[in-house]
């Protein structure tokens, strides 16, 4: 074979003394638009000839090839093709042009146009290999009817179990929009400050005075992607904590308090929320968290005053 030859026919090489077994030739038959084809590549191999002068010699005797008998993919089918049988461009060569495919009756027409020696011995096995491949299809039409049945079951399943869980989520109580908490309930008060920061999808916003690493811990429980900034009077302790946080951490964003501030509110989003202690001391002594009507522009345009 000459070194100047495609890829095509170099990666995929039968030697003249080597025969194409029936599995070789069945390995390259595939279903689509409901008909079993070939494509133009592998044919080329089988046919060693390149690729290019296979099409050319169709294209030249075009009137012997109705759609029917060969036709060209689309780029969806392609690569659906590619993805399912782990087809690479190595094999076929980097072609940017969709490659056609030839069903049975368009491989039989091969032989007629190609003036190949090889040409009508590899046509009639590439005819028995359609045969032996349409057999073994009806053969077990029961078993993959069988199939077809048990994902059309799991994808009913699927649907069911989403309108179940769907339901589920609409007769779920509202979250809670106020919350009391005693003195000693640490835990209560801060698994439910961390449900308000993982509800978050956007924003957080936390105005607090005082904050130390436990309130950057809480605000890390936030989903990937959900920005956090946090308006309190910092200490170069409190500068240091946030700067070691943030080099291992998503960017928790800090700015000054000016001193007058006196409230702790915590915006999720577009929700605002009193807080009656900072975040660190909450459920150490009896508190509320309740969810006030005001927007978080207005909270936020008092701290610029």
């Amino acid at each position: 074979m000459k070194e100047n030859q495609t890829n095509d026919i170099k990666s995929v090489v039968f030697h003249d003394s080597q025969p194409v077994s029936l599995a070789e030739i069945q390995a390259r038959i595939f279903m689509i638009r409901g008909v079993q084809v070939m494509l133009d590549r592998d044919l080329a191999v089988f046919y060693k000839v390149e690729t290019a002068k296979l099409n050319r010699q169709v294209k030249r005797n075009i009137g012997r090839f109705p759609e029917d008998f060969m036709f060209q993919l689309t780029k969806k089918e392609w690569e659906s093709l590619k993805c399912q049988f782990g087809i690479s461009n190595v094999r076929g060569g980097d072609r940017r042009a969709l490659p056609y495919v030839f069903t049975e009756q368009g491989v039989s027409q091969l032989s007629g146009v190609l003036h190949n020696a090889l040409a009508e011995d590899i046509s009639v096995k590439i005819m028995r290999a359609f045969v032996a491949m349409r057999r073994f299809i009806t053969a077990n039409a029961g078993l993959f009817q069988r199939v077809g049945v048990l994902e059309q079951k799991q994808i009913e399943t699927d649907k069911k179990l989403d309108v179940v869980l769907d339901k589920i989520e609409e007769l779920s109580p509202a979250a809670t929009t106020e919350e009391l908490f005693g003195t000693g309930c640490v835990w209560d008060a801060y698994s439910f400050l961390s449900s308000l920061v993982r509800r978050a999808q956007q924003r957080i916003i936390l105005i607090d005075n005082y904050v130390d690493e436990r309130t950057l811990l809480l605000l890390d429980k936030r989903a990937s992607g959900v920005e956090c900034t946090v308006h309190t009077r910092f200490s170069k302790q409190t500068e240091l904590d946030f700067e070691k946080h943030n080099k291992q951490n998503a960017e928790i964003k800090k700015i000054q308090l000016p001193l007058h501030i006196h409230d702790r509110y915590l915006i999720i989003d577009d929700e605002v929320w009193l807080l009656g202690a900072s975040v660190k001391d909450m459920g150490h002594g009896l508190c509320t968290i309740i969810k006030v009507d005001f927007t978080p522009e207005m909270v936020l345009s008092f701290l610029k005053e």
